[in-house]
């Protein structure tokens, strides 16, 4: 059943406070999507594509994807100015069960998100201080309680913590693109290495793009907070034609800073190829410097996840898809209970570590699934409401939003075809999540 505006009653919303600026819409974006895929991901995709022109172009295609999506986003979070990211739009133009499939696979990746990033500075942090070495769980747990702690006060706590976090990310990255750029050199594109004889296959691009976009996953962080947003029609579009290319822009100079400073092959393979970057541009202080770059990355993240995760179950909660308890806000406009059972699963997916990744890496599969809904929502609401009001239109219309949908469509047939497993099990997934659907909507 399709839902109108008018089917949403002031009880039913809540008490969600209208207080964030653009400020806060770009340090969402910023703190969301700039994790460790920017540090993992060169070096595989180095190892696919080891050459400079077509190892930036994939970056630069990813960036292009993403400011497709949010042209197309920006209409529907201008249109319905609701938190709770795609799940609301699915819901209003597909029905409820599109948007529960949404909503859950949504909040339940990103609970699990929060979990291996805080992971990731409980290792570090274990690899600075020798005294927290093999404490890492519990660290990351503590990390975790500790910015859930924070976003209990209320919104305000939270975005200005966001707000500090995300410049201090940005600031770090600065900083280490200038110091390549003053002390590095010698690197792949001040001396080129000898041709490769080996040939760019259809499925290196692939999964370079994969892992490109994947990357990238993370700039439509302000669309979750719609509701909150005091000019949404004019901040909501702002946020996200600038965080994406912020985020472009810092990927693009990381990668070309990679590239001044190291050989092609020295990137190939490497786990974390800005730590070899680092260890040559700052010698023995390299591992300190790069591992702490990472933790003042992951922080922002963290905070941004809790944010997102809690607006996403409080939302589902209000429509009758959640126990209505986790609808509940404080007076700072925190869904408490739904931060609560966010931070819960995230602590969850941290103590019982491997047996959960599989989780995760299957529902990975479905964080484009939702970009599809989403096009094909702008398609029907465009077709089924043309004269509701929309103080933002994809520029474009409809060919920009058809770029985009046919993008993740090509996306999503690229992962069946790499990785057949998990897309089974996400296959699975899809198949029993209406029982559950329809168990959910009894208990309502």
């Amino acid at each position: 059943m399709q839902m109108s505006a008018t089917d949403y009653t002031d009880k039913n919303r809540g008490h969600l406070l209208r207080v964030l600026g653009i400020a806060f819409g770009l340090a969402v974006i910023v703190g969301n999507t700039i994790g460790a895929g920017i540090f993992k991901v060169p070096g595989s995709m180095a190892a696919l594509l080891p050459s400079t022109v077509p190892f930036l172009l994939v970056w630069i295609a990813g960036g292009v994807y993403a400011l497709l999506g949010a042209i197309s986003l920006a209409e529907l979070g201008t249109m319905l100015p609701r938190s709770g990211g795609q799940y609301v739009f699915s819901r209003y133009a597909l029905g409820e069960y599109a948007g529960f499939i949404v909503g859950w696979s949504d909040w339940i990746s990103t609970c699990g998100t929060t979990a291996a990033v805080a992971l990731v500075i409980g290792t570090f942090s274990g690899a600075l201080v020798p005294a927290l070495d093999g404490r890492a769980p519990a660290i990351a747990a503590a990390v975790a309680i500790f910015f859930a702690l924070l976003q209990w006060h209320g919104v305000t706590w939270g975005s200005n913590t966001q707000n500090i976090t995300s410049l201090l990310k940005a600031l770090a990255f600065f900083l280490l693109i200038v110091a390549a750029f003053i002390l590095g050199g010698g690197g792949a594109l001040t001396n080129p290495e000898p041709p490769t004889t080996s040939i760019v296959t259809a499925s290196a691009v692939i999964l370079s793009l994969q892992a490109a976009i994947y990357t990238y996953d993370g700039w439509s962080g302000v669309i979750y907070f719609s509701e909150e947003v005091k000019n949404p029609g004019r901040d909501i579009p702002r946020a996200l034609f600038v965080g994406v290319l912020t985020i472009t822009a810092i990927y693009l100079l990381v990668n070309v800073a990679l590239l001044y400073v190291l050989p092609m092959s020295q990137i190939a393979g490497k786990e974390f190829a800005a730590g070899e970057a680092a260890n040559v541009i700052f010698g023995r202080y390299g591992d300190t410097i790069f591992r702490s770059l990472v933790i003042v990355s992951m922080l922002s993240g963290i905070n941004a996840y809790h944010l997102m995760a809690s607006r996403v179950l409080f939302a589902m909660s209000r429509d009758g898809l959640f126990t209505t308890k986790a609808a509940a806000v404080n007076e700072g406009g925190t869904p408490t209970v739904a931060l609560f059972l966010s931070a819960l699963v995230a602590v969850l997916f941290i103590v019982f570590g491997q047996k959960f990744e599989r989780v995760i890496t299957v529902l990975a599969f479905f964080f484009v699934a939702n970009y599809v809904l989403s096009f094909i929502s702008l398609f029907v609401l465009r077709r089924r409401e043309p004269d509701k009001a929309r103080p933002y239109r994809a520029w474009g219309y409809p060919v920009t939003p058809g770029l985009a949908l046919i993008g993740s469509i090509l996306f999503l047939a690229g992962a069946i075809w790499v990785d057949r497993e998990n897309s089974l099990y996400a296959l699975g997934l899809l198949a029993v999540s209406y029982p559950v659907f329809r168990v959910m909507r009894l208990l309502k």
